[in-house]
């Protein structure tokens, strides 16, 4: 080669190095943009639908994860995948699915389930979507939450110690709940159990209150939410509404959104009281979808996922890191059936029970609180001993004069036949009157003390 020639490469030697080094870079970003770029979505189509039920083919959606049903003639419909039996996809809508039609668009949805959650929240009344119910602006939430949440480590969880004033004085003094307890209200339909709620939302010493109204009637929604709870207990709550006439995709992620903005004021350090009415509702909602996918049915009528579920919702409660949830799960007795399945699952998860009788609900007293059929199994390791010593002997004494009650009645007992007796009788309209309260009278710790001090004090002398 002669010097001109080498001289003519040497030239083009830094030319090809720059366009070799601007294609690397131009190939780097490429793989850049392919790595971050939103995976491809395969479609599916709609080919089956029965009652509540929805069935797609030729998409591949996880369980737990949404898509948007898109055809014509209808609005889009929100869904969520439930289960899947070979190339099909089952799913529940979370709206409503009027109008939709055959081979209707499945489209999956990148999104998992979260809701928007911030202090902007507090105040305000909103489905499990996080959509405003109370007609005004939506709130700008800066975070975002699942609803599944994540479980607590179990050796994470510090001990309840610490009672709470719940402004009940029959709780406060006999069935003492502690902060991050999870308590069960059980009773049959109207003896009380809304009423009851609303009377701890207002008095309860707590930073943050949320409300899960899950299956609720229409009508008590907004009874309870100007009424019952009123404005001074909605400053500081957030209510989460999922009526009766929802699909039971909504009820069941209804309760799971209350729980999920507990958990995220939980985690910011405060104490939060997680009021939710009702966990039967929840029950119901989540036999409604297992048994529409073809699960059998295990326990009149409730599959085996209504049992695996409800220790996963009520697990999500109590003490992590500097705050804490204190759950108050309202459990309709069906028939007044304390041993409802529900009841007796819910009840072997919980922390203590509150039993609510319609026998005493009936004979006028509010609220219907049955002493000897309701327990709190932290109060002893809370409270002071003295105090563990009087609600016994509150119990022993109502019970003794519940056990003598067709006697007393009916004039069959001779006053002097048994002294336990005779000081059950006299104290008798005492018991009553200290179990009695008003709903909008609030009774702290330490006056509740003080008079179950008074009361059992003067009988013993």
């Amino acid at each position: 080669m002669s010097l001109a020639g080498e001289e003519g490469a040497a030239a083009a030697l830094p030319a090809v190095v720059r366009r070799r080094a601007l294609l690397a870079e131009r190939f780097g970003r490429w793989q850049q943009s392919a790595a971050t770029a939103p995976p491809l979505v395969a479609e599916g189509r709609l080919v089956r639908m029965v009652g509540m039920t929805l069935e797609a083919v030729g998409c591949e959606i996880p369980v737990g994860g949404r898509c948007r049903i898109v055809g014509r003639g209808h609005a889009p419909v929100l869904a969520e995948a439930v289960g899947f039996a070979a190339d099909r996809t089952y799913l529940m809508p979370v709206g409503q699915i009027g109008g939709l039609t055959p081979q209707a668009r499945v489209v999956p949805l990148a999104h998992g389930r979260e809701l928007a959650v911030d202090d902007g929240l507090l105040g305000r009344v909103i489905d499990p979507t996080g959509a405003t119910l109370d007609g005004l602006p939506a709130p700008r939430c800066r975070g975002r939450v699942p609803l599944a949440g994540q479980p607590i480590n179990p050796l994470s969880r510090a001990p309840v110690r610490e009672p709470l004033d719940v402004g009940v004085r029959s709780i406060n003094a006999l069935l003492s709940i502690g902060r991050g307890q999870r308590m069960g209200l059980f009773a049959g339909s109207g003896v009380g159990k809304s009423v009851l709620l609303g009377m701890m939302a207002r008095h309860t010493a707590a930073d943050v209150i949320v409300v899960g109204l899950i299956g609720e009637r229409g009508r008590e929604v907004n009874e309870f939410i100007q009424e019952i709870l009123g404005p001074e207990g909605l400053a500081r709550a957030v209510v989460v509404v999922a009526p009766a006439d929802a699909p039971p995709l909504m009820r069941l992620q209804g309760a799971q959104a209350a729980t999920a903005i507990a958990e995220h004021f939980r985690d910011q350090g405060r104490q939060v009281l997680l009021l939710m009415d009702s966990l039967t509702r929840y029950a119901q909602a989540q036999r409604e979808i297992g048994l529409a996918i073809g699960e059998p049915p295990v326990t009149r009528g409730y599959p085996p996922s209504v049992f695996a579920r409800l220790p996963q919702l009520l697990e999500r409660a109590g003490n992590a890191g500097r705050g804490s949830i204190t759950g108050i799960y309202t459990v309709l007795a069906e028939g007044d059936d304390v041993q409802d399945p529900v009841a007796d699952a819910a009840r072997a998860v919980l922390d203590g029970h509150i039993v609510l009788s319609r026998r005493i609900a009936e004979r006028g007293r509010y609220p219907a609180v049955d002493v000897e059929a309701s327990i709190s199994r932290v109060m002893n390791a809370m409270v002071p001993a003295h105090q563990r010593e009087l609600a016994q002997r509150f119990r022993q004494i109502a019970a003794c004069y519940e056990q003598h009650r067709d006697l007393i009645t009916v004039g069959a007992y001779r006053r002097g036949s048994d002294p336990a007796v005779d000081q059950a009788i006299d104290l008798y309209p005492r018991l009553e009157a200290f179990l009695t309260q008003p709903p909008e009278t609030a009774v702290g710790v330490a006056e509740s003390l003080a008079e179950l001090e008074r009361l059992i004090g003067s009988g013993q002398d």
